[in-house]
């Protein structure tokens, strides 16, 4: 099974989150792509994030993101 568009849109905004710093959220603004605004509303649906804007990750996130974070990794070396 491949990754589809929707869930690329997904991994691409969990990717953007820096590990390094739980303080350090991201935001989505208005005039972002509608994929992309879709995308985040669809992790504050999941659990992921805190706000359907971005925010900060929640634990269950921070885990996703890890995983993402590893995955991209790889693939890229």
């Amino acid at each position: 099974m491949k990754f589809n568009q929707t869930a690329t849109d997904e991994l691409n905004i969990l990717i953007q989150y820096d590990l390094s710093n739980t303080q350090q959220g991201i935001k989505i603004h208005h005039d972002a792509e509608i994929n992309v605004i879709e995308a985040a509303k669809r992790l504050h649906d999941k659990g992921l994030i805190d706000k359907p804007d971005g925010g900060y990750l929640t634990s269950m996130g921070r885990i996703a993101c890890e995983s993402v974070h590893s995955i991209h990794g790889i693939l890229l070396k």
